[in-house]
Formats: C-alpha cells, sequence, structure tokens
C-alpha cells in the first residue's frame, strides 16, 4: 500500500504542478512563464517526486513508464494493474483540485483544443499549426521511448544513481519543449485521462491515442534497452 501512496502522490504532484502552471502561470501578461516555464514545471514535479518517493514505489508516476519498465524486465505485471489505477486516481485528484480553484475565479473553460490543460491532435493552437494524427501519434511514441531509454539508463545498476532524478526530470523537460506546440505533451495517460475527464468532447475522444502512443513507445524503449543497451554482468 506504500507503493501505492507513493504513486498516488507523485502523480498527483506531475498534474498540479504541471498542469497547473500550463493553466495558471503560462499566459500571464508580461509574467508568465511561457512553454519553457510549463517545460520546466512538469520536470521538476517528476525530480522532487523521484527524491521524495521513488525510493518508496519506484517512481513512475505515470502508466507508459510502468509498461516500459515491465517490457524491460524490471517491473512485474501484477504490479501493472494497482499501479496505473493509483497513478490515474491520483492525477484526476489533482485535476480535481485544478478544477475547483478554476472555478472559484469563474475561469475554468472547456473551449477550444488544449483547454484546462488537455493533449489534442489536429488542432491549430500554436502558430497556426495543426499535425496530423500521425504525426501527433510518432511524436508521443518517440518522445515516450527515449524517456524510458533515459530513465533506464539513469537507474541502471551500473550507472550513478544518486544523479537519476536530475537526468530523468531534465528529460522530460526537454520532451515537454520539443512537444508541447504538437500535441500539448503527454508522454503520460493518467496526465491526460485526468485533464480530458473534465473537459469531456473532443478531449475524451482524441485520449485513445495518449494511452496507445506513449505505452507503445515506452515497450519498444523498454525492450531496446533490455536488449541492446543493457551492460551484461561479465561485460
Amino acid at each position: 500500500m506504500k507503493k501505492l501512496f507513493a504513486e498516488f502522490f507523485g502523480t498527483f504532484w506531475l498534474v498540479l504542478g504541471g498542469c497547473g502552471s500550463a493553466v495558471f502561470a503560462a499566459g500571464v501578461p508580461n509574467i508568465g512563464i511561457g512553454l519553457v516555464g510549463v517545460s520546466l514545471a512538469f520536470g521538476l514535479t517528476v525530480l522532487t517526486m523521484a527524491y521524495a518517493v521513488g525510493h518508496i514505489s519506484g517512481g513512475h508516476f505515470n502508466p507508459a513508464v510502468s509498461f516500459g519498465l515491465w517490457a524491460s524486465g524490471r517491473f512485474e505485471a501484477k504490479d501493472l494493474g494497482p499501479y496505473i489505477i493509483s497513478q490515474v486516481l491520483g492525477a484526476t485528484a489533482a485535476a480535481g483540485i485544478l478544477y475547483i480553484i478554476l472555478s472559484g475565479a469563474n475561469a475554468f473553460s472547456t473551449e477550444g483544443a488544449g483547454a484546462f490543460a488537455t493533449n489534442f491532435y489536429e488542432a491549430a493552437v500554436y502558430n497556426g499549426r495543426s499535425f496530423s494524427m500521425i504525426a501527433c501519434f510518432i511524436t508521443e511514441f518517440i518522445m515516450t521511448m527515449f524517456f524510458l531509454l533515459v530513465i533506464l539508463g539513469a537507474t541502471d545498476k551500473f550507472a550513478n544513481g544518486k544523479f537519476a532524478g536530475i537526468a530523468i526530470g531534465l528529460a522530460l523537460t526537454l520532451i515537454h519543449l520539443i512537444s508541447i506546440p504538437i500535441t500539448n505533451t503527454s508522454v503520460n495517460p493518467a496526465r491526460s485521462t485526468s485533464q480530458a475527464l473534465f473537459v469531456g468532447g473532443t478531449a475524451l475522444s482524441q485520449l485513445w491515442l495518449f494511452w496507445a502512443a506513449p505505452i507503445l513507445g515506452a515497450i519498444v524503449g523498454g525492450l531496446i534497452y533490455k536488449n541492446l543497451l543493457q551492460k551484461a554482468e561479465n561485460e
């Protein structure tokens, strides 16, 4: 249960900090944090929780990460269900807090793609560019695949584990810097689900992509690391 609570609170913090920065601080005129600030916020949530509770649960905070660790042989299949449920519940609880705060200021909106920090495809949100479903699927797949490669490499027993949280947090920051203008960056089905549940409509109908692409990308990343990169005991 301690592991599940750690995943709940870790994912709660990720959504509260990452999505919260997007809905509250990103667009404030003159003093807002912008896309760079939101990218950094997501990275900081993972970095801080990796050191806070990572030693308890492994610090997944993301169903795709759990699948990737399973594919690499570092996580048991029987724990996938409980972990994913805890992650989705934690993310949804955080989204609920964000909803209450926004509603208190009469600022909650479901209008337009990306509302309430939701993920999207085939929508011109940034600079008038609209990326196709295939382009968005590839983006989420590749970003999550490399996220897993960083996670697995940084936490390998041959690596310096003291700096793993920093590497993982910065990797997530970089991922957001690349892909926010494309999909609003998911690489995390729990994060996508929590926001879509409150917005509904198109956000829910497009949610499948933000489960399928990150999970498939994570599994491929896990298999690549296990079979092509992982150092053997006798090497």
